[in-house]
């Protein structure tokens, strides 16, 4: 039996720019500035990631910004909820009916995702989705390195699930070259979707296992045991 990891941005949901302005009120609360944040390219990277490529000017590095990284979660979290009524965010083609279809046959779902932990939750729920519905997650606030969160979200699986799952049981599905990346790097199937980030060219080229237009697509190309 398969277990399936997901990404959110441009995989389960379309954020429509909550993340890139929450990110912002965020970084100018804890960090004094959001450095060239209009300008920044989201798709793939951790938030993690994206903190140490945006004040790396300003003096920080990967160290210092992991240890302001509780009250940054905090503000986050904060500055979402209170705006993401203000966005029309929204579920990506076929992700509802997925997620609901492999809950009903009875598979485990985790996240995989470069959202913090805080605000991960918050954009679910504005989505449709039930941030319960996913017995683990391995977020974007624990390593600047997406390939690590893979590893992460499996082991947590075992934990609770108490029950060995190999590698080569995972799906990871996102919507990015880096989310094919951490499905190599852990030995999983990587399924990429067109619903995000990248495009039919960019995502062929990463070579996942299969490479969908939409969720829609899941249950006729993804092995499921």
């Amino acid at each position: 039996m398969r277990f399936i990891l997901f990404d959110i941005d441009g995989t389960l949901l379309l954020p429509k720019g909550v993340g890139r302005e929450a990110t912002r009120r965020a970084m100018l609360e804890v960090f004094g500035t959001a450095g060239d944040i209009n300008g920044h390219h989201f798709g793939g990277k951790t938030d993690w990631q994206t903190l140490c490529e945006l004040l790396a000017a300003h003096g920080y590095d990967a160290a210092r910004i992991g240890q302001q990284m509780p009250a940054y979660e905090q503000a986050a979290a904060r500055h979402m909820a209170q705006i993401i009524g203000d966005f029309p965010v929204q579920p990506c083609p076929g992700a509802l009916e997925t997620v609901a279809e492999l809950r009903r046959r009875g598979l485990p779902l985790g996240l995989v995702t470069g959202n913090v932990s805080s605000i991960a939750p918050v954009k679910l729920r504005a989505a449709g989705f039930d941030p319960a519905w996913f017995v683990v997650g391995a977020y974007g606030s624990e390593s600047a390195d997406r390939n690590q969160l893979a590893f992460l979200a499996l082991e947590r699986a075992r934990r609770r699930l108490q029950r060995s799952i190999a590698p080569e049981q995972v799906v990871i599905v996102g919507d990015t070259p880096a989310d094919v990346a951490c499905a190599r790097a852990l030995g999983a199937q990587a399924v990429a979707v067109l619903t995000g980030f990248s495009s039919r060219e960019v995502l062929s080229a990463a070579a996942p296992d299969a490479l969908l237009d939409d969720l829609t697509e899941f249950f006729k190309v993804v092995p499921l045991f």
